[in-house]
Formats: structure tokens, sequence, C-alpha cells
């Protein structure tokens, strides 16, 4: 019944790396998790080298709010290869709990094929509305005017930003969690030799300033992308593409786009009311844009086991229903949001009692940008109460995608965007809202800690959601 599902196709043995044939859920949990959390780690530290050097080396909150804006974009520009990078763990894990491993590298062949579709469509996207869409978010001149230089310098990095999103998706499918973990150390150590280098002139190389930060990035994108490319490629992942592989296989195309299409949507969506949610904040000046960038990456700190075990509970739940056991699928992500939750908690609890020093440390001190330190420290203790939250959302969203029901999470994540945070950071951010017609609503005021607000509000009502259709059978029944 599952081979119906995927198309009658030669079967091989499972590839190392597979975790259907792990006892218990416990193990494949932890197996999955542990490289993705450091994973992660690696990939946090790109944006916070940007930061902590325009914090420390580059004077001005100017500098801070544009790295905010950037580290925004370059967050959210993967995400739009959301439609290949689901569909293909989705897929490829379906096939590996299967034992199909010639369906897992068509899968993984024709969702790259996707991703360079997408690169093609992005890079004109940019070329024509780019700077255009940097002036729209609101940031002051001077501060918009940075934030663009350094886009305009990365943004020629989309076919390797794909490459590493998409690469990486295919071999997480297949159970290879290091793979990201190798990759990602590479662009991290490539982007803070290069980008501190390139910023301060050291070792007789130019000394570009603020142009080294955006140069130093390009750089470690690129080198990520060689390695992920290079595993891909090695026989003992069983992924290698075939030349037939290549060619559009319209049948496997129309399932990535089945499964990946409610994905992209939901990832677009989440971008554009993301970037809806710093508008909101942007516009309330320097002070507030730089503190709400700060707080973003520290709160990125606990963000990290959520991203873990989303990943695990996609990996997970893709192969044990490919594998036909529904019920290890649905402990398996119960277990990762269990466990994500506690270890949440306990990070909220730590914002809580180190949040001046960890806002302190981004500006050089507190005495350095006061302003800047003591917003930073007031808007990481609003977020430090949504962290449970926030991680229940997380890993059931991603086990319901890696399930293949990829709507539910779309319709409940644009929704609370939409109708709880972005209305309600308005009204508590701004001291006064213009409606249509020229009527004026009376806000808040409360600046950026008001939007906070509204985003812990949004992160709490969307968890009790997810909850609701997790507990659901339906999500673990789709086809695909």
């Amino acid at each position: 019944m599952q081979n119906s599902a995927i198309g009658t196709v030669e079967k091989n043995k499972l590839p190392l790396g597979g975790v259907t044939n792990l006892p218990g859920t416990l193990r494949p949990v932890i197996w999955l998790v542990v490289p993705v959390l450091v994973e992660q780690i690696l990939a946090l530290s790109v944006g916070f080298t940007d930061k902590w050097l325009a914090g420390n080396l580059l004077d001005g909150a100017e500098y801070l709010a544009a790295v905010g804006l950037v580290a925004y974009c370059l967050a959210l520009l993967p995400g739009l290869f959301a439609i290949p990078a689901v569909a293909a763990t989705c897929l490829v894990a379906r096939s590996v709990g299967a034992g199909d491993l010639t369906a897992a590298r068509r899968a993984a062949t024709q969702s790259l094929l996707v991703g360079a579709v997408l690169v093609a469509i992005l890079l004109g996207l940019a070329s024509v509305a780019g700077e255009a869409f940097v002036h729209w978010m609101g940031l002051p001149a001077e501060s918009t005017a940075l934030a663009w230089r350094y886009l305009s310098i990365v943004v020629p990095a989309l076919p390797a930003m794909m490459i590493i999103h998409v690469g990486v998706a295919v071999l997480r499918g297949a159970g290879n969690m290091v793979a990201g973990l190798f990759s990602m150390s590479v662009v991290n150590l490539v982007n803070a030799g290069a980008s501190y280098a390139l910023a301060t002139g050291c070792f007789g190389l130019p000394r570009l300033g603020w142009e080294g930060l955006a140069w130093g990035t390009l750089a470690g994108y690129c080198c990520g992308a060689v390695c992920v490319l290079f595993l891909l490629t090695r026989s003992a992942f069983h992924l290698r593409p075939q030349a037939s592989d290549w060619r559009p296989d319209y049948r496997r195309l129309q399932r990535i786009l089945h499964v990946g299409i409610p994905a992209g949507v939901d990832a677009v969506a989440n971008a554009a009311c993301h970037l809806g949610f710093l508008s909101i904040v942007n516009r309330l000046g320097n002070t507030d844009a730089a503190a709400h960038g700060l707080a973003i990456t520290i709160e990125s700190l606990a963000f990290l086991p959520g991203s873990a075990f989303a990943v695990a509970a996609a990996t997970l739940a893709g192969q044990f229903l490919g594998a036909g056991d529904e019920r290890r699928a649905r402990e398996s992500v119960w277990l990762a949001a269990l466990g994500c939750t506690g270890l949440m908690t306990v990070a909220g609890i730590v914002f809580l009692l180190t949040a001046d020093g960890l806002a302190a440390w981004f500006v050089g001190g507190a005495g350095r940008q006061p302003e800047v330190a003591a917003l930073t420290a007031t808007l990481v203790r609003i977020v430090a109460f949504a962290q449970p939250p926030l991680a229940l959302l997380m890993v059931l969203s991603g086990g319901l995608r890696g399930g293949g029901a990829t709507r539910p999470p779309l319709l409940v994540n644009f929704l609370g965007l939409l109708v709880i945070r972005l209305p309600l950071a308005m009204l508590l951010a701004w001291p006064e809202i213009e409606l249509p017609g020229g009527i004026l609503l009376t806000g808040l005021g409360l600046g950026a800690a008001g939007a906070w607000y509204a985003m812990a509000a949004d992160l709490t009502v969307r968890s009790v959601a997810m909850l609701i259709i997790f507990k659901h059978k339906s999500w673990s029944r789709v086809s695909v």
C-alpha cells in the first residue's frame, strides 16, 4: 500500500542513517535531534557574528538597525524554498521508510529542479524590486541604505542557499542529520573568518567595514553549498543522481507540488507577515528597530531546540508512516514535542535571569548604547514567557508537515499572524493608527514592547490550535 503511493520502482537496501530500524521511539528522536541541534547552533552563529561585529566595530544604532533587517531577510529567504524542501523531506523519508531508494533518489533530484526554478524567479524579483522593498520596510534613510548595500552583495548567493536548504532537506529525509551539521560548520567558519578579516582589514586584506560583513556571508554560503553537493553525490548516502533523474518527471513533480505548495504558501505568508511585523517596529525609530533585531537574535538561542526537534519530528513521521507504522509516527512526534517544551521552558527561565547581560554583550557593554541595551533586555523578558507554546507550535507543525499534512499548519500560522499578531502589534506599539478614510484610532503607544506582547499572545493561541489538530488522527493518514 505504501509503495503504490510512491510508484512501482525497484527496491534496495535501507541506507545508513534510516531510523525506522532503531528500536522504540526515544532512541530515534535523540539520534536525529542532537546533530540538528548542533547544526542550528552553528547556523545561528552566522547571524551572531554579523550582529556582534556591527555592535562592537561599527558605531551607531543605524548599523544594528540595518543588520536587524538583513538578518530577517537572510532568515526568511531559505523559507521561500519550502516547496521543494518540505516535499523532499516528506517524499524521501516515505521512500526510505518503505525501502525504495530509487524513488528517494528521484524525489531528491526533482526537488532540486524545482528549487532551481524558484532561484531564477527570486533573482529576477530582486533585480526589479529589491531596493524598493528595502525602502518599504520603513527604516530611517541611513539604515535603509546600509541594508540595501549589504543585501545587494549577498543576493547572488541565492543559488547556494537553495542548494544548502533543499540538499540538506533531502539528506534529512534519508535520516542523515550529519550533513547539515557539516555544511553549516563550513558556512559558519568561513563567514566568521572572512567577515572579520574583511571588516577590519587584517591579514593584508582591504578594510571594507560594513560591506566586509556581506562579502564574508556570501563566501560562507558558497562554500557550504559545495559541501552539500559533495555529500549528495557520495554513494554512501545512496542518493547519487543518474543522468535520467534530471529529466522533468511530471508525476513526481506533481507529488512535490501537492505536498510542497501548502508549505511554500505557509512560508511565503509567514515571511510576509513577519516582514509586516518588522515594518511596524521599524517605524518606531532606530533604537526600537535595533533592540528588536538584537532581541530576535537572543531569542533564537531558545529557537534552536525547536528547530532541531521539529526536523526530527518531520523525518520520523515521514519514515514511520512510509514503513506503515502509524503508532510510532504519532508517538515520536509527541515525544519530540514534550522534550522540546522542557528545554525551551528552561531557556525561558535563563532569559529572565540573564536578559541584561545578554543585551549588553551585543552592544559592547551597557554603557555604550544604553537605550538599545535596556530595551533589548525588556523584549527578551517578554518573549521568555512564550517559549513553551512556541516549542509546541514548532514541533507539532514539523510532525504534520513530515507526514504530508501541510495544509493545517498553513491555515493556523497564516490566520494567527494576520488576525492576531499584526493588528494587535499596531494597537499596542503605535500611539495612533491611521485607518482607511483618514480615521485615526488611538493606540497604547508601548513601542517595541507592545509589539512583542502581541507576538507572545499570537504564539500562545497558535500552539493551542496546533495541539487540537494534532490530537486528531487524520493528519497521519494523508496520502502523498
